[in-house]
């Protein structure tokens, strides 16, 4: 599943692309049809991700919610070539000639496979398939999903304290809280492994035993991955000092992790084995030498 940063990448993308033009929607596959005709022929006014949640905001006042869910994705086709946000394996593709018809609208090619969402303007085109949400929401409706949702690092109207209100009186173990979108918006699997391994702490340690101190460095660590993640468009989590080489970049897959997909592997600052084990059926990566091993 997309991590928060693909989100605010989404998110931005949508803005210089789409951002103020007149936005033709439809649903090839017609399982949205009656929300992309609410859209259907409105100006793109703004687009924001909280968490793993994107919002387009319309002139209507309207707002597209989609969450890509483990299998959703969006494909773009414009001028920077096609490319793929939200799959597990994005990328870039090549430049692709545009064909606008006698309205300046982009021409997209026939849809392939099930196509949820089709957003076309004068730039391009957006295919969205396999998400888990896809809904047209108003003002209130928008505002009552990011209720329910807990503080995102990227965003600037975070309230690291509100989480600590609920994480510092939880029996709950740090690495399940951290999972939880009420809790945090856009923490997954590798953010939640790679930051704890970087305080290095017991991901079974329940929220209460943590300090404030421990915390809000935590947080910290937490903002700055999901900036860079945002800035260059992958999860690099290790330093230079952890990597085989560390003059080499970009920073190969197999040197990006401390801990996530390693089990069994020696960790790159003690040796100490990588050990996995599933936690509320996500499987959790950690250090017990680094990050203490007792527990489980």
């Amino acid at each position: 599943m997309p991590e928060g940063h693909t989100l605010h990448r989404l998110a931005a993308h949508f803005d210089k692309t789409f951002g103020g033009g007149t936005v033709h929607a439809s649903s090839p596959q017609g399982r949205f049809a009656d929300g992309a005709a609410r859209v259907d022929g409105r100006v793109l006014a703004e687009s924001e991700a909280h968490g793993k949640h994107l919002f387009l905001g319309f002139d209507s006042g309207e707002w597209l919610r989609v969450h890509l869910g483990l299998y959703g994705a969006w494909t773009f086709g414009d001028t920077d070539g096609e490319r793929h946000l939200g799959a597990p394996r994005a990328g870039a593709g090549t430049r692709l000639e545009l064909v606008r018809d006698e309205e300046g609208f982009v021409l997209p090619p026939a849809p392939v496979g099930a196509v949820r969402a089709r957003l076309v303007n004068s730039s391009g085109w957006a295919d969205l398939r396999g998400p888990s949400a896809c809904e047209v929401l108003t003002e209130d409706e928008k505002q009552a999903v990011q209720d329910r949702l807990g503080p995102d690092p990227l965003r600037d109207d975070a309230d690291p304290e509100r989480a600590w209100r609920v994480v510092g009186r939880s029996r709950t173990s740090v690495a399940a809280l951290l999972m939880r979108q009420d809790v945090v918006a856009g923490i997954g699997n590798i953010y939640r492994a790679e930051s704890l391994f970087r305080a290095g702490l017991d991901p079974l340690t329940p929220g209460r035993e943590l300090t404030h101190g421990q915390w809000t460095r935590l947080w910290e660590d937490l903002a700055g991955l999901l900036r860079d993640g945002v800035r260059d468009g992958r999860i690099v989590t290790t330093l230079p000092e952890h990597r085989p080489d560390p003059d080499v970049y970009p920073v190969p897959r197999s040197d990006s992790f401390y801990v996530c997909y390693r089990t069994g592997d020696p960790c790159r600052v003690c040796s100490s084995p990588v050990a996995s084990s599933t936690l509320a059926g996500r499987t959790l990566y950690w250090c017990p030498g680094c990050q203490g091993g007792s527990r489980g």
